[in-house]
């Protein structure tokens, strides 16, 4: 992949696509491995947004790898 304008913009969509998504999936493994607790809509909300997150790094890996669905 070359270092085109385009190129450096999905590589940072890429970065920051990924970035949010572990920050998302630390707070899915405090509630799962360390035992945090929190009331069930909270829940329901923490793991939605992890979800989405995974989505929006998925698109950004395929936009990367020129394997856009």
């Amino acid at each position: 992949m070359a270092d085109t304008p385009d190129g450096a913009d999905l590589k940072q969509a890429y970065r920051d696509a990924y970035a949010d998504w572990q920050r998302h999936l630390e707070g899915v493994h405090a509630l799962l491995l360390d035992g945090n607790r929190m009331p069930p809509e909270q829940i329901k909300g923490l793991l939605n947004r992890e979800a989405r997150a995974k989505e929006r790094y998925d698109a950004a890996r395929r936009r990367l790898l020129g394997v856009e669905e």
